[in-house]
């Protein structure tokens, strides 16, 4: 047989298979582990470091920001999202034979997943973690897991047993005790250290006062300062 032969053989059998499509099974934590892996080794390397994107995440996740396409569109994507999330906590649940039930919903532009207390127990507070750092890593996990079935990047919000909700209500206080005494002094005030999400929080009660704030700092130092009107 000639190479000519083989050449056109193994062309013919190369064209007779079906294209690729996307994996159409749920992302696994073990995979989502070594995308992982992969994006940090990836961010390690300079000419891939991108700090200008850091940053416009950072305001996304503080302000809400984000382009929005068509309304019922963005909807069917975040409730997909919310879809893929649950798949994944509960496979992760499953796997570390922990209780907890998956509540999905969309929370403004962000699909909103919960896990809560079940019929068969509670859920572990050891998965919030100490000043919820177990809760982050897994909401990073889990957004990571959304990416890699939906190919989007997701700025879903994951609370555990109302760790979230509670946070949320002490921090409204704390911006609404410090709103008052910027009013009443004229004077910047600096808040304590924060996450996004808390300076969201934060920003979002001093906006609705009237107020200016700014982010200032660098993680985990990233903190609040109110501005005088």
């Amino acid at each position: 047989m000639s190479d000519t032969t083989s050449t056109q053989d193994l062309t013919a059998q190369q064209s007779e298979q079906p294209a690729t499509t996307p994996s159409e099974s749920p992302a696994q934590p073990a995979d989502v582990l070594d995308q992982a892996g992969a994006g940090r080794a990836e961010a390690d390397r300079p000419e891939v470091a991108d700090e200008s994107m850091a940053a416009s995440e950072e305001v996304a996740d503080e302000t809400g920001a984000a382009p929005k396409p068509e309304k019922g569109s963005r909807v069917r994507q975040l409730e997909r999202e919310g879809e893929v999330a649950a798949d994944f906590l509960e496979t992760l649940l499953d796997i570390a034979d922990l209780d907890g039930d998956i509540d999905v919903d969309v929370d403004g532009d962000r699909a909103a997943i919960a896990i809560v207390d079940s019929d068969e127990g509670r859920v572990p507070r050891r998965l919030v973690g100490t000043d919820g750092k177990v809760l982050e890593a897994l909401q990073e996990l889990t957004r990571l897991a959304v990416q890699v079935e939906t190919g989007e990047r997701s700025r879903l919000m994951l609370d555990i047993a109302g760790h979230r909700a509670q946070r949320r209500s002490a921090l409204v206080e704390l911006a609404k005790v410090a709103i008052a005494e910027v009013q009443e002094s004229g004077m910047k005030r600096s808040l304590e250290p924060m996450t996004a999400f808390e300076r969201k929080v934060v920003h979002d009660e001093v906006s609705a006062a009237g107020l200016v704030s700014e982010s200032e700092g660098v993680d985990p130092h990233r903190h609040i300062v109110i501005l005088p009107a």
